[in-house]
């Protein structure tokens, strides 16, 4: 944020502006690291001495175990792996947008984002696509679209620049990971990556952080003045929604 200018009759020394930002470390994100890579670590122990991947038969993302009634299938596949690289490179992902979105969002919110992107992709893969899948890429896509539209709504606080650059940069990044995904043989989830950013960005629209600077020059704070109601009126409105079309196989049988 720039100075305010001083005419130029002025001899007052020109008295540098600080803007107070959300210091929160990202903690959730850490514990979701943390319960990732368990799960993956005793997936893979269990099928190493077992010959079968008992996670995956129990909570992955298996469309006729679903229809039987196991809905617990599209939450759970977030949290599992099918190998160190699949899990590597969705866990640097959480990392780093988690890093920069969970300061704004504060811990319970950010979690929130996290579990309702998951949802949301695992019930468009769910009602669009029969293959199996398992991973948390689905959230980590609702990241990517909730920081896109964290930034658009405070544009006027980043500025058009960084604000442009920003969104043009995740835009990228999230048509390259479709594009790889529609490959021959990459065996992704396209329409879960899919599911997931449409939650992100629902969620982020009514429930993101609104930032306001308050205070006086030279010392500045961010505020964030998105109402609690309309934080709960996202989740119901990006939980309920999901629920409604994840219902869609089971109304046309």
């Amino acid at each position: 944020m720039s100075d305010s200018p001083t005419p130029q009759n002025s001899t007052e020394p020109r008295q540098p502006v600080r803007v107070k930002l959300p210091d929160r470390k990202p903690l959730v994100s850490y514990a979701l690291i943390g319960v990732s890579v368990l799960i993956f670590i005793l997936q893979y122990l269990v099928e190493s001495n077992t010959g079968s991947d008992w996670f995956f038969i129990i909570g992955g993302k298996v469309n006729p175990l679903i229809m039987q009634g196991q809905v617990w299938r599209l939450v759970t596949p977030i949290f599992l792996h099918g190998s160190i690289l699949h899990i590597t490179f969705n866990m640097y992902a959480l990392y780093v947008l988690g890093g920069r979105l969970e300061k704004y969002y504060g811990h319970i919110r950010f979690l929130l984002l996290y579990l309702l992107s998951g949802f949301a992709g695992n019930v468009l893969s769910f009602v669009l696509t029969p293959n199996p899948s398992l991973g948390a890429s689905t959230a980590v896509f609702g990241l990517l679209a909730a920081e896109g539209m964290f930034i658009y709504q405070n544009r006027k606080l980043f500025g058009p620049v960084r604000t442009r650059q920003s969104i043009l940069n995740l835009a990228v990044i999230f048509v390259i990971n479709l594009a790889y995904g529609f490959m021959p043989g990459t065996n992704i989830d396209n329409m879960g990556h899919v599911g997931g950013a449409i939650g992100g960005i629902f969620f982020a629209w009514k429930g993101g952080p609104l930032l306001k600077v308050t205070g006086q020059p030279p010392f500045l704070d961010v505020l964030d003045i998105r109402r609690r109601g309309e934080i709960l009126t996202a989740c119901l409105v990006v939980l309920l929604g999901f629920i409604l079309i994840a219902l869609i196989p089971f109304v046309s049988n």
